[in-house]
């Protein structure tokens, strides 16, 4: 595991690289009317096939953000990214427009070019971001659970 996630050799080549992958992925493409598409959205269009391709490739992106020492709290809200486009994009059609228009891997180059560009910045409210988030994420399902109990328990009684 630790091969994987060794320092690139070259940190700029490895961001110009990255940034073209995410312009490939999410902008590559011109629709009429100036609207901008990728090949992700195009490859998503293949049921399942597509959505692990472009997941695999969207998780390429974060695996070399890794290797270019961004903190944890920037690759979890990459990986956030990622989770939201590839849940959405399970729905037939509508999730591929809202790939289309989500550009996971352009906002993670955004995140990660922050963090090359202001470590220091970057990485305290980064954390703040994910300190929320997280806070968010376990009320979320603190919740969701007080919901199901209840739906449960009114089932129960409907069935005595």
């Amino acid at each position: 595991m630790a091969d994987l996630i060794q320092k690139p050799v070259n940190p700029d080549t490895t961001r110009q690289k990255l940034k073209a992958l995410a312009w490939w992925l999410d902008s590559s493409i011109r629709l009429p009317g100036g609207f901008r598409i990728g090949a992700d959205a195009i490859v998503g269009l293949v049921p399942f096939l597509g959505d692990v391709l472009g997941l695999l490739l969207s998780g390429y992106i974060v695996l070399q953000a890794a290797r270019l020492r961004a903190p944890l709290s920037v690759l979890a809200r990459m990986l956030l990214n990622i989770a939201i486009e590839g849940l959405i994009g399970l729905v037939p059609l509508a999730g591929d427009v809202f790939d289309a228009a989500w550009k996971a891997n352009q906002r993670n180059i955004s995140l990660l070019e922050g963090y090359l560009d202001q470590p220091a910045a970057t990485a305290t409210t980064s954390r703040r971001l994910f300190a929320v988030l997280a806070l968010a994420w376990v009320v979320l399902m603190a919740v969701l659970t007080v919901l199901c109990a209840l739906l449960l328990r009114w089932a129960w009684n409907c069935l005595i």
